[in-house]
């Protein structure tokens, strides 16, 4: 496979955005693809809908931790600090909190008290601007991942299941031999239910 480069704008709070996450570190572990993770925002992207107490919920948290990453990491790649953020959220199940948010930081080598920023309205702006390229990035209106494949831009993939290593290679090939066709625009099918968080063994 020749090199590639990837760029993927992600909500932390996706766990959709969390199974694509897995699937294209293992492409990268085996294969030349470089990858580099960018913050977009559910809750700005959803700031003018209604929305159930649930969903209120579930956007506070893309909100606080959107603040929390400009703090730390700002227009950089956050990779490191989304895997850390990723693992504890989505395939442990825990809720964020304060001392979650303090463990990931620790383990990325960051300063802990960042975590005040998730409180910190200030850095609102900075999560609206990193959210609003991402939406420039796709050239529309898309929700979390954006996937930008050697400069072009598309919403999802979205997958239900995290890839075993062979496969995710094998995906990604596909995936961009359709990003490399400028007529490719989109293709779905339906799903249902949330994501299976759980690796696949190789």
């Amino acid at each position: 496979m020749t090199d590639t480069d990837v760029k993927i704008y992600g909500d932390p709070i996706c766990p959709f955005t969390w199974v694509t996450s897995r699937w294209l570190t293992s492409a990268a572990e085996h294969s030349d693809v470089r990858v580099t993770w960018r913050l977009m925002s559910l809750a700005v992207l959803n700031e003018d809908q209604d929305a159930d107490d649930a969903q209120a919920a579930r956007l506070q948290t893309s909100r606080r931790i959107g603040r929390l990453v400009a703090a730390a990491t700002g227009t950089e790649d956050f990779g490191e600090l989304y895997t850390a953020l990723g693992r504890r959220l989505h395939a442990e199940g825990n809720e964020l909190t304060d001392e979650l948010a303090r463990e990931a930081l620790s383990e990325c080598g960051l300063e802990p008290s960042l975590v005040s920023a998730m409180d910190d309205e200030s850095w609102d702006d900075a999560v609206r601007a990193a959210h609003q390229r991402s939406q420039d990035a796709l050239g529309d209106s898309g929700g979390s991942p954006i996937t930008v494949v050697n400069g072009r831009a598309f919403f999802g993939p979205v997958l239900t299941e995290i890839p075993a290593p062979e496969e995710a290679v094998r995906l990604f090939g596909g995936f961009t031999a359709l990003a490399s066709s400028p007529a490719f625009a989109q293709v779905e099918r339906p799903k249902s239910g949330p994501p299976n968080m759980h690796e696949t063994p190789a």
